[in-house]
This record gives C-alpha cells, structure tokens and sequence, in this order.
C-alpha cells in the first residue's frame, strides 16, 4: 500500500482476520450512505503491521479513490507531535516544567482571568500564579479556542481573527502575544479545557531552540524518524494527493469545505503546532510505533532512532490532572461523542485511567487523541496495538466514530 501495507498475517500476533474485516464493514457504511467521504484505517501489533484498509474516496466530485499514500490534514494529531518536541527539549535542560512562560514570551507576563460579563464588556482579575510549561502540555491553561463556542471567550477568540483559522499575516510569534492579551478562562491549573495551549508551547519551541517551528519538527523528529510527507502544506507536485475537505450537509451526506481545505495548500505565517500539520498514514504510524513501548523495543525510539528516554514517554503517558481525576469531572466539556469518563490527560495526550467508567473495551494507560476533521489515533502499551483512523470530514464530533473504532478493534484480540 505505497509503503503502508500488512506486515505480518493477523492470526499470528493475536488478531482475528474475520473479526477485523467486521471493521471494515462497519465503515464502510458510513461511505456507502454519504455521511464520510472516504478512509484509511490500520492496526498494529508487536509493532507490525496486521491489518491496513482503505475506502472510499479522497474527492467525492472528481471521482478520485482513497490511496494508501494519500495525504490529510491531521489537526490536533499535531500536538503530540509538538509534545515530544517540548519534551526533547525538556531533556537536554532547555527549561523545567514549572517554568513559566513569560520567561520565553514575555507578554504572557501579566495574563489576565475572567470573572464575568458578556465577551465585549469582560470584567476580569488578575492570575493568581503564571502559566507555566506544564500547564500548556496539559491543557490546563486557561487559554480556549475560538471554534469551542461554549464561553464568552471563545467569541472574544473568534472576534480577534481566531476560529478555525489565524488572521491572514499573523505569525506565530504575534498570535502569541494576542491571545496573552485575552483573558484567560480560569485561573492556572484550576481546570482544564482545549485549547490553542500547544501553539504557545510551539513558540516557547521557536524561541528555546531558535528555529521556527517547521525547521524544528523537520530536523528533530520528521526526517530522523522516516516521516518525508509530514509537514505544514502541500506543494503543487502533491496537490492531488490531498484528500478533500467536507462536513455535514442538510442531508448528512459530506459536503465540500473548499475554503477552508484549501488553506493546506499554501505555507502559513502562523506554523500551528496545535494544529497545522498534514501528514500521511504511513508517516503517523511511525510516530506511533516511537511511542509504542514493547518488549522488545522501550519507547521512545525507532529503528535505532532515540527521541526521548522511556521514562520520560512513561511520564507523559500518566494522568497529570490534579487528584487523578477524569475528563469528565475536572475538565470543560468538548465534545459529546469524546469518552471523557475513566480518561485523563497526560502531556499531550489523553490517558485512560479506567476503562469500566468509559463504558468502553480498552487497556488503563492507553495513549490518544485525534484531530478536528475526525482523524484518530490510539497507543495502547499493555497490548502493544496501535491503531489510526484517517478520513476528512469536519468536524470530529460529527459520528461517533471513535468509541465505534475501539469497539471493533478490541473485539478482533483473541489471544
């Protein structure tokens, strides 16, 4: 499958090939009956590869199939990305993760908090303590995006040029300085909500490593790892191996979202490392299998490439939210198809911390999270699977494809 393809026959690292074909099936529907455009969907085991599938088409107009080489705006499957990069450079002591962030973009020096008042007359007060490193990697901020639509600073977001998209020109450096210039949520480490949070980590990348955040990703992760397709546009020679952008028509069937697919198209001022990167399923598959812990291979390496110590994946794969809590009882609700109950948040990740309260077949520990346009992906440690679903249909709370995935796959381990 243009260097995507089944590595090893399922039946031999525990799988049932019936079972697995049940998942095909299963989404297959939702192209049969319009609702997704197309898919690519693969599962590993022991690190190789058992079942690889693809369905569908990656432009419904032009009549053009899914390909295994096909590329797709992965959204927030950006952050990890940008995670470990903090991470790395975490390791060689570039800054601790009680650092506040003023230290490297000095305009989040006297952050402001909300406490009342409609978006355009705010009344606020100031944080009780600074935004640190760590709550950037967790999401617990205080920052929010504007596409969330659920707090009058969301719309404050929205009003700055801030939704699914940055104000054309503006930079990362200059995004920077006008979210520090909004008011914060809530006060640091207080509560939890997504956010443009990884963005600013992407900055504190920029300014500790004097890269821009592209330059970055590409020598640090991208090309050590084998990851050749994954950056922040598509050029005109692989133009037609991006998949089309849609959402949800009147009729549920997918409908083009040209504008705002077409911004894949052109290199941004502002490099999102919340959310800018397109990538192919071959490429994230690597990065999970770096991530992947396995007995033969500890995490955070690949093929004798080391990015990060095994302890320190260890310690971005545990639950960082105050009290060990869930999702669902400290965080800000999301999205409603997103199993938030038995799930905490690592550094970069969602981090499940009881199955049983999730409602859902899976392992404690398991590594995910997914991007806007219902991309997904999933670590799970215990039984050295990973698994990434790939389609283009905005936004991911659209089907509950996520938790229909987990179903599906976890039903096909029989050893």
């Amino acid at each position: 499958m243009g260097g995507l393809k089944q590595e090893v026959d399922a039946a031999e690292v525990g799988l049932d090939p019936a079972r697995l074909e049940r998942i095909d099936r299963h989404f297959a529907r939702y192209v049969d009956d319009g609702r997704l455009p197309g898919w690519l969907i693969t599962v590993s085991r022991h690190g190789r590869l058992a079942h690889v599938s693809c369905y569908g088409s990656r432009d419904i107009e032009a009549g053009r199939p899914v390909e295994p080489d096909m590329l797709w705006r992965i959204y927030s499957m950006t952050k990890p990305v940008t995670s470990v990069a903090a991470m790395m450079l975490y390791e060689e002591g570039a800054f601790e993760l009680t650092d506040p962030v003023s230290a490297f973009i000095p305009s989040f020096a006297d952050v402001r908090v909300y406490a009342g008042g409609p978006d355009l007359r705010p009344v606020t007060v100031p944080a009780t303590e600074p935004v640190r490193i760590w709550h950037l990697l967790t999401h617990t901020s205080g920052l929010t995006y504007g596409f969330l639509r659920v707090h009058p600073v969301d719309a404050m977001y929205r009003a700055a040029g801030f939704e699914w998209a940055s104000p054309p020109g503006v930079d990362l450096a200059q995004a920077c300085d006008i979210w520090a210039g909004l008011p914060l949520l809530f006060q640091p480490g207080s509560d939890w909500s997504y956010s443009a949070a990884t963005d600013v980590l992407g900055r504190v990348i920029e300014v500790v490593s004097g890269q821009d955040l592209g330059e970055f990703l590409s020598a640090r992760i991208l090309r050590p790892l084998g990851m050749p397709d994954t950056s922040f546009s598509v050029g005109d020679a692989d133009a037609e191996r991006l998949a089309a952008l849609y959402t949800p028509g009147a009729d549920r069937k997918a409908a083009r979202l040209d504008a705002l697919g077409g911004m894949a198209r052109e290199r941004p001022a502002m490099l999102s490392g919340g959310g800018g990167l397109v990538s192919t399923a071959a490429d994230y598959h690597r990065f999970t299998q770096m991530l992947l812990h396995r007995t033969d291979s500890p995490a955070g390496e690949l093929d004798g490439i080391r990015l990060l110590s095994p302890r320190t994946v260890g310690y971005m794969a545990r639950n960082h939210l105050p009290g060990g809590l869930d999702l669902d009882t400290f965080g800000r609700p999301l999205y409603a198809e997103l199993p938030f109950r038995g799930v905490g948040f690592g550094l970069g990740f969602a981090v499940v911390t009881d199955p049983v309260a999730g409602r859902l077949v899976c392992s404690v520990g398991e590594l995910s999270w997914g991007g806007a346009a219902s991309t997904a992906f999933w670590i799970d440690p215990q039984e050295e699977v990973t698994v990434s679903f790939f389609t283009q249909l905005l936004p991911s709370s659209s089907y509950r494809i996520r938790p229909q995935l987990r179903q599906l796959v976890y039903q096909a381990l029989i050893d």
